[in-house]
């Protein structure tokens, strides 16, 4: 199993009550939630989906 550590961002949403989540370092791959607790749980499966994507689908990426 390998682990990765990347930079994600939260901000409020400024027209909504919610949160925007996404990662500068995975262009594409963002997520949002009501609060930052949810928000943070769903960009972390994001990123999960997100790299298990880029390894299926370009080889040689990791």
């Amino acid at each position: 199993m390998r682990f990765y550590s990347f930079q994600i961002v939260i901000e409020k949403e400024p027209e909504d009550t919610g949160y925007l989540a996404y990662s500068p370092t995975l262009p594409g791959c963002f997520s949002n939630g009501a609060t930052i607790e949810e928000a943070k749980h769903n960009i972390r499966e994001a990123v999960q989906q997100h790299v298990a994507s880029l390894r299926a689908h370009v080889p040689g990426y990791w």
